[in-house]
């Protein structure tokens, strides 16, 4: 996507709760292997590497330890509400070793210090730092501290959960002990798990939500600065097929495009000789104005 566009102005609806906000947030899709076989204007950044492929062994202590984990819901309402994401005995770094009775939420927490200069890198995340001081016990939500010297502008926090209805496989999961799901990306660890986001709020929306709306019983409703979508007009948003490729709905034989499974512990490698109808082309970075 080009950097110069603004997607707020270009963007047609959205899909998120608030209409204001026409923001990307992306994150792969995970898919089950059958055992048959078959912030400015252009800002930009990706939290995560989609080529890990084991664990990064970073102190478990700092931010990055709990900013990609996932949680295995036991299926008992309730249970996990004590602990907040990355905290606790349901989350895990990789993907988890077991079933889970209730699914799997992956949690996705973006670094909060930008450089103040560049809407994007050619990594898409070293224009962008977590704060420098340990977690508190009570989790990444809880984090405060003044960013470091290189990335000094403290932005918003913002944190991503996906739900994974894993149950109706429940019937089905190996016996073994093997790990039956795998992101999109050929990644059957969970290690590469990443999210991107491209800001799109319109105008001001977003500054005047943060100045105006306090709320912490996190109802849209209570926000009066911004117009909150029912669910219909949500799922109304959608765009037309752009690759003529089964991505979902029938057993593949394969993961759609160029992702074989590359199960590590090495780094995954990018596959040259690709013959999918779907490529991809390098964009200029951006930088603030």
């Amino acid at each position: 996507m080009d950097p110069k566009i603004d997607i707020a102005k270009t963007s047609t609806c959205t899909s998120c709760r608030f209409k204001e906000d026409k923001s990307n947030y992306w994150t792969a899709v995970l898919y089950f292997k059958h055992t048959n076989g078959s912030y400015i204007r252009g800002f930009r950044m990706i939290v995560g590497d989609p080529m890990l492929r084991s664990d990064r062994h970073i102190d478990p202590q700092s931010p990055q330890a709990f900013a990609l984990t996932f949680r295995c819901y036991d299926g008992v309402p309730g249970s996990d509400w004590a602990y907040a994401p990355g905290v606790g005995p349901f989350e895990s770094i990789g993907l988890p070793k077991k079933a889970c009775p209730g699914g799997i939420r992956s949690n996705t927490f973006f670094p909060t210090c930008w450089d103040g200069v560049n809407l994007d890198t050619p990594d898409h995340h070293s224009h962008m730092r977590f704060l420098d001081v340990p977690v508190p016990p009570f989790g990444i939500f809880y984090l405060n501290g003044t960013c470091p010297s290189t990335h000094p502008v403290h932005v918003p926090g913002l944190f991503l959960e996906t739900v994974w209805d894993t149950k109706p496989f429940l019937d089905i999961w190996p016996t073994d002990g093997s790990q039956p799901l795998l992101y999109s990306m050929g990644d059957p660890t969970g290690f590469g798990h990443h999210a991107d986001y491209v800001f799109g709020w319109e105008d001001d929306s977003l500054e005047r939500a943060m100045a105006n709306c306090n709320d912490r019983g996190d109802f849209p409703a209570d926000c009066k600065e911004l117009t909150v979508q029912t669910d219909e007009e949500i799922n109304s948003c959608t765009q037309p097929v752009l690759v003529d490729e089964v991505t979902e709905g029938a057993y593949l034989s394969a993961l759609p495009g160029c992702n074989p499974i590359q199960n590590g512990p090495e780094p995954a490698t990018v596959i040259k000789s690709c013959d999918a109808i779907s490529t991809t082309i390098a964009l200029p970075a951006a930088t603030a104005v």
